[in-house]
């Protein structure tokens, strides 16, 4: 099956143009040239036309030809290449475990009145439209693919040894089958929750004789490319505003189901009426919210009924296998959110500051509508609340007296609940050099064994109006083992004082870690301390040019002023006395004339203007040298070596421009060189190729993952997806994805880990990790601050001061780098300010490389025709490889006679063979793999021989005829 991008097919076709202008020329040329042969005698006249007949033939082989192996050549390779490598039977089925496992982990109890659960009668009535089609997922580049059988939640619970009522799945399946599909696409919003007027009083008095507990399930499915609705009447009346069309179908439900107000994470008039009518009927109720989004659960707690809860995201193949078993008992539930549940989503500091805003003074800029978009000009979006994102906002908020934090929280972040319960105790704590250990004894005091969870957050000290700090701050985190009742493991834990330290952009510039005592606590969340200790920092430290961090390469200092923009950001001082003010909608749509000065898209980047920026002694590199070095010699040479240069001088700036202009799920063949083509495939779920259609067990959803606060886990996935790649013939893996849950409603969310930026960097550093050790480099995605769907290819100025920007949304990333090892990089659709992420050298070359050490290559998010992607711009500024495998207006380095332009293509061009040198195309199997034939090379071969072989024995029958013919006129003429 071929799952094969069209957006790509298009720009395939728009990029043999030329061959196919010329190829249509040689045609009319020829007809012209047969029209024009009229006077000739007889003989010569076929002769000629025959001729003329010939050419056109080879004409159009030649074009074709030249098409197949240029333009085409990358798309017909990722289609018709090799033969797919399979992925065998017993990788696929512990892979199938692992997931089940991750789920077992990574759902959460979040209620359990009255030992309700586990559901011990062994009979259960499932309701709600999503019991029989539930979030396995997300949709877009991170969606599972459809090659494997998928467990829903009814067979899960089935699985586990519980009947469910039939008559109740059947209702569901049946009225399903009437609205096939509605609610799972990420642009469609349509829930198909029965009308309660459906459910009969002989139905549910069946139900009642069947058990006498209920489980409803309320599911929610988001995606790539469309934030969550935050108008839901909106979008049933069309009125909604969005970058891309939404559906919405309110006859599929037979009544009103959205009030003026509501948004997508709430509940619908039909779940209300549906969860009154369970309620009513139900004395144990269980609630199960399936999505990867934070909802609002505050109807959890208005109904007497209603004692039990989990929350379980996107499970992945198998993963309700795996939850079926903690509903059964089978299996104890430890995981935690990763995410901070409130009671009310409009009330969140980021709500008036999400989604779409569009300049009103950018129409200099405006891009005109192609196959890959709508017509735009440049938007906006401002990061008003700072370093408060999530937890750390409500939190503080509560420690100054803004909130009322139990009227503003239901479920913290961290929080999850056991059908056991634990103590946990500091035993001992000590500090030595620079390192905090924390030696924690977690006693199970319940009656069934569990894993616990060790949270540690510090509070640091804050002065009034001082550098901008979080009472909470998850520092670092482990998981235990499985506990027996009434026994007690002892766990160590410990981070740097550095990692304490508050990034002050003002006045230091740099990370300080100030004066004064630290308290150190484990939680059971981020809000409840179990126990603390003190930790004193006798006077202030700053990490500045004489004191750099440890984990840094060089000093980090201001890199992102350029992106704070003429935006108030929330501050604590004064106990958030600014809080309206800065989380107010924005007053002003206008950019500054400062920035709009630094603003370029392609209508105005100058690809020569980089020359005074380049160093004025940099000499030309040596091309085309042939030293008798292939790549395979250069697996395991250090970055640095001398060697590379050796070998670098070999290639020429056309093959360098084209291994860095072509790198759509592949990084391209060099064949001078011996450098074999690599498949690199979509993820962060599983490994996907779009367009062979092959792929892998597909996992939960980024957020189960994280959920299971288990960074052994993590490395098991990752190292499931590494094995799957490797016999998939797969080098490179778009994922992990690691941006961070700045609102609830960002379409994305299932795959970005949490709103923290400590939890998701320890997840996605542990799974890299796990994928790297198979030699399968993972792109850690998207770099930087693109944290919302809305408007993302539409030149989106993400506007945030350095401390955010540095202490909350880098921090996956810097992780990923010093802890994952990370080798690639997928940068981001947005601009940092008015910078395009993918050409922004302080992003790219001064932190990603000069702080943090970062020895890869960075590659584009998908390189469309947007209008503001371009590779002299991005390989001037510290991107290596455009993600696209045809030839496009922008996607190639334009301006190359420079000594420094050349310069800048020949470290591309390094980054990306290091890189592949040391990966598994270079083991034993990838060489093994890489040899083979291309199928569609072959194909063209026979065909080019066929070809050679009609037009030979043509030429001769021409030839032949026109001798007998020109005879025949002798002979005629002598009578």
């Amino acid at each position: 099956m071929l799952a094969i991008n069209w957006d790509d097919v298009i720009g395939v076709i728009q990029s043999i143009s030329t061959h196919l202008i010329v190829g249509v020329i040689a045609i009319i040329v020829g007809i012209i040239a047969i029209v024009a042969v009229k006077g000739l005698k007889k003989p010569l006249k076929r002769l000629v036309r025959g001729e003329v007949l010939v050419a056109m033939v080879l004409v159009i082989v030649v074009i074709a030809n030249l098409i197949c192996t240029g333009p085409m050549n990358t798309l017909l390779t990722s289609v018709a290449g090799k033969p797919v490598s399979k992925i065998d039977a017993k990788t696929t089925e512990e892979a199938t475990d692992l997931v089940s496992e991750i789920v077992e982990e990574g759902a959460v109890l979040l209620k359990n009145d009255d030992n309700v659960l586990p559901v011990t009668s062994g009979k259960l009535n499932v309701f709600g439209w999503g019991s029989t089609n539930p979030c396995y997922g997300g949709t877009g580049s991170g969606a599972l693919n459809d090659a494997y059988p998928t467990v829903n939640l009814i067979k899960g619970l089935n699985d586990a040894g519980i009947e469910t009522n039939k008559e109740l799945t059947k209702f569901y399946t049946d009225y399903e089958d009437k609205h096939p599909e509605v609610g799972m696409m990420s642009c469609d919003w349509t829930l198909p929750e029965p009308n309660v007027s459906l459910y009969t009083d002989e139905m549910m008095n069946n139900a009642k004789e069947f058990s006498n507990t209920a489980m409803v399930v309320i599911s929610r499915v988001g995606g790539e490319g469309a934030d969550l609705p935050t108008d839901m009447a909106a979008v049933a009346d069309g009125t909604y505003k969005a970058d891309i069309p939404m559906t919405y179908d309110d006859s599929v439900n037979e009544g009103k189901d959205w009030d003026k107000g509501d948004h997508f994470l709430q509940l619908s008039n039909r779940e209300e009426e549906m969860l009154d009518l369970v309620c009513k009927n139900f004395d144990n109720v269980i609630v199960v919210y399936n999505g990867a989004n934070p909802f609002e659960l505050g109807f959890i707690n208005d109904y007497k009924q209603i004692k039990g809860a989990y929350w379980c995201a996107g499970a992945g193949q198998s993963g309700f296998d795996g939850f079926g078993r903690i509903v059964s008992g089978e299996v104890n539930p430890s995981g935690r959110l990763v995410d901070t549940f409130v009671y009310d989503l409009t009330k969140a500091p980021t709500w008036n500051n999400m989604g779409e805003f569009e300049y009103t003074n950018m129409s200099d800029f405006k891009v005109d509508a192609t196959a890959f978009s709508p017509e735009t000009q440049p938007t906006f979006v401002n990061y008003v609340e700072g370093i408060y994102v999530g937890y750390k906002f409500y939190e503080t908020a509560a420690t100054e007296g803004l909130i009322d934090y139990d009227k503003t929280v239901q479920y913290p972040f961290g929080y999850g609940l056991s059908y056991s319960t634990f103590e946990q105790k500091i035993v001992n704590s000590s500090t030595e050099g620079d390192t905090v250990t924390l030696t924690v004894e977690v006693k199970n005091t319940g009656s069934v064994a569990g894993k616990d969870v060790v949270e540690v957050y510090y509070n640091p000290p804050y002065t009034n109006g001082g550098i901008e700090k979080s009472s909470a701050n998850l520092v670092t985190y482990t998981k235990t083992g499985s506990i027996e009742p009434g026994a007690t493991q002892t766990v160590e834990v410990s981070f740097d004082k550095e990692d304490m330290a508050s990034y002050d952009s003002k006045t230091a510039k740099a990370y300080v870690l100030e004066q004064g005592d630290y308290v150190v606590s484990i939680n059971s969340d981020s809000h409840t301390v179990l126990d603390s200790v003190n930790v004193n920092v006798p006077e202030t430290i700053k990490y500045g040019e004489d004191n750099k961090r440890e984990s840094d390469v060089s000093v980090a200092t201001n890199e992102f002023d350029f992106a704070e923009g003429d935006v108030t950001y929330l501050s604590r001082a004064d106990k958030f006395a600014n809080y309206e003010e800065a989380t107010k909608a924005p007053t002003s749509t206008e950019m500054s004339d400062e920035a709009k000065a630094g603003f370029y898209n392609v209508s105005n980047y100058d690809a020569k203007a980089g020359e005074k920026d380049e160093d004025p002694d940099a000499e030309y590199p040596t091309t085309g040298k042939n030293t008798g070095i292939n790549l395979v010699d250069m697996r395991g040479v250090d970055y640095d070596d001398e060697k590379w240069d050796t070998f670098m001088d070999q290639l020429t700036i056309k093959e360098m421009n084209s291994m860095t202009s072509l790198g759509g799920y592949q990084t391209a063949a060099i064949k001078s060189v011996g450098k074999y083509r690599t498949n690199d495939c979509d993820g962060p779920a599983s490994i996907n190729n779009n367009f062979t259609g092959q792929g892998s067990v597909g996992f939960p959803a980024a957020v189960v993952i994280a959920a299971t606060w288990n960074n052994e886990l993590a490395n098991k996935f990752g190292d499931s997806i590494g094995t799957m790649a490797d016999q998939m013939d797969t080098a490179g893996w778009y994922g992990p994805a690691m941006n961070i849950h700045r609102t609830a409603f960002a379409g994305r969310n299932f795959e970005y880990y949490s709103e923290d930026g400590v939890l998701s960097g320890d997840i996605a550093a542990s799974a890299i990790q796990g994928a790297q050790a198979h030699g399968v480099y993972a792109y850690m995605k998207h770099f930087a601050l693109n944290d919302q769907e809305t408007n993302r290819t539409s030149m989106l100025c993400t506007w945030a001061n350095e401390q955010a920007i540095r202490e909350v949304y880098l921090k996956p990333f810097e992780k990923s780098v010093k802890d994952g090892g990370s080798l690639a990089v997928m940068s981001s659709f947005n601009y940092i300010g008015n910078r395009w992420a993918g050409g922004c050298s302080e992003l790219l070359e001064d932190v990603l490389r000069g702080e943090w050490g970062f020895k890869g290559f960075v590659e584009t998010d998908y390189f469309g025709v947007y209008g503001y992607m371009n590779a002299d711009q991005a390989i001037r500024n510290g991107t290596d490889l455009m993600l696209v495998n045809y030839a496009t207006e922008a996607n190639d380095m334009k301006y190359t006679e420079t000594a420094g332009a050349q310069q800048k293509l020949r470290q591309s061009a390094k980054r990306i063979l290091y890189v592949v040198a040391n990966s598994r195309q270079y083991s034993e199997l990838g060489i093994e793999q890489s040899q083979q034939p291309n199928r569609w090379e072959t194909i063209l071969k026979v065909v080019d021989v066929c070809a050679a072989i009609i037009l030979i024995a043509w030429e001769i029958l021409l030839i032949v005829n026109f001798n007998k013919r020109r005879k025949e006129v002798v002979v005629e003429q002598a009578e």
